[in-house]
């Protein structure tokens, strides 16, 4: 006497509705990707080639110790205010001795623009808080953001996020973004 087979059930409608669904999830879904902070280095320097001379004036010393504390040109400072600071560094309106140089530069759609000569040097503690990095990151961000802004809306009538690719570049070249990041070293505590 023969064994009895079973029936088999047809799984393959099964498989081509998971299929699709699966399909379905991934397109329709947004999988977060980590994104770094957007800064572009300069060009590596040749072998034989010395690092630039940058005068003291030129530069805005920001550090971050290990209590979260923010030295500006070694004064202390509170987060609030590092944007203002920035800007007014950066931007040097009265042309003061002991802020930054500016140099006549002719730029495509803005005509002689005075650029700032100003870098903003950032050092932090290996103690500093990730989340003090960030603000402080952001803040400076801030300050270069906002001043684009003024300045497309001023040339152009619109914010910086609204010109076009020709435009921003002149933007950007009115107003590069001038953050030096120093290797994590121990810095000085601040009362």
């Amino acid at each position: 006497m023969a064994k009895k087979s079973t029936p088999g059930l047809n799984t393959s409608s099964m498989a081509d509705i998971s299929f699709l669904l699966l399909t379905f999830f991934l397109m329709t879904s947004s999988i977060n990707t980590d994104q770094g902070i957007a800064r572009r280095l300069p060009p590596p320097l040749q072998d034989n080639q010395e690092p630039p001379d940058v005068r003291e004036r030129n530069i805005f010393v920001v550090k971050i110790n290990s209590k979260d504390r923010l030295l500006y040109n070694g004064e202390i400072g509170d987060i609030k205010d590092l944007k203002d600071r920035a800007k007014e560094f950066l931007g040097n309106p009265m042309n003061l001795d002991n802020l930054p140089e500016k140099e006549t530069v002719e730029i495509p759609l803005l005509g002689k623009m005075e650029v700032t000569k100003g870098i903003i040097s950032l050092q932090n503690d290996r103690g500093t808080s990730y989340d003090r990095y960030i603000e402080v990151q952001n803040e400076l961000a801030a300050a270069i953001n906002e001043m684009r802004n003024e300045l497309a809306t001023d040339r152009f009538g619109k914010k910086y996020a609204d010109i076009n690719d020709d435009q921003r570049d002149a933007i950007d070249k009115a107003i590069p973004v001038a953050i030096s990041e120093a290797e994590p070293t121990k810095i000085g505590e601040s009362k």
